[in-house]
């Protein structure tokens, strides 16, 4: 049952109860977390925004159960309802029962904010589209993620609350290590790992390249030692199979199984 109304709610007729699950409670103060919360409303307002006055931005979330069905975003939320919002789900189809998108979260390009720099470089390493927005405002950022179908990654979550974003994720980390572990997670990607296909600058494709075609822009020692060279289309920076590559293999090993393309 609802809490009784105090004096913020005593203008408001209407209330609902609202659980939220997993890592959903992240957004939410700590004394509202893994419980049920009251939330009283005048109208009919859509689902989409109670959840977010809560404190969850509508990216994270890919379930709404209302008295039992799956409902929409545009769900119009009633006198009574009793609410569970789920983030997404990891090695369980939903897809039958979801209707909040046209389309799963699930989409392998990813626009990153500038704070998150590091994890850029890392998800390109590992082969993933990734544009990093240096100089973006944050409508840009938007507006980018909506026309290229992106999904915006950021430590800002007021960034997700944008009406335009479909796909986007708040990384709670601040060790871009852990942040990548933390994005392979959420997005299910183990599979679909790439490393050594994309430049870590630019976010351009590698290619194999004759040690011949590029000798003269190689140092003596390079030029001794290593015989396989790569080249990136759009920058043209150089790549070796250094011993950086087997620390980043062994650092990364869980999700580097015998299916994954390496260079």
């Amino acid at each position: 049952m609802c809490m009784p109304k105090n004096q913020d709610t005593r203008q408001l007729e209407n209330c609902a109860e609202f659980r939220f699950y997993e890592e959903l409670n992240d957004f939410l103060p700590q004394s509202q977390r893994r419980q049920t919360v009251s939330y009283w409303f005048n109208g009919t307002p859509g689902i989409k925004d109670p959840i977010e006055v809560l404190g969850v931005p509508h990216t994270e979330v890919d379930l709404i159960i209302v008295n039992g069905e799956s409902v929409g975003f545009d769900y119009k939320l009633q006198d009574t309802d009793r609410v569970a919002v789920y983030p997404v789900f990891e090695g369980l189809d939903i897809l039958p029962i979801v209707k909040l998108r046209d389309k799963p979260l699930r989409n392998v390009t990813f626009i990153v904010d500038i704070n998150l720099g590091k994890l850029a470089r890392i998800l390109r390493l590992f082969g993933f589209d990734t544009l990093l927005a240096t100089n973006l405002s944050d409508k840009e950022i938007v507006d980018l993620a909506h026309d290229q179908k992106r999904i915006i990654l950021t430590r800002d979550r007021r960034l997700l609350y944008a009406k335009k974003v479909t796909h986007g994720y708040w990384v709670r980390s601040v060790l871009p290590k852990q942040q990548m572990v933390e994005v392979i997670n959420r997005f299910d990607l183990g599979n679909m790992l790439r490393p050594f296909y994309r430049c870590v600058r630019c976010n351009g494709l590698i290619d194999v390249v004759e040690k011949k075609q590029i000798l003269h822009l190689l140092q003596p020692k390079t030029k001794l030692y290593y015989e396989n060279f790569y080249r990136c289309r759009d920058c043209q920076q150089i790549y070796w199979r250094g011993s950086h590559i087997d620390k980043i293999k062994d650092h990364f090993a869980s999700f580097m199984d015998q299916d994954n393309h390496v260079t």
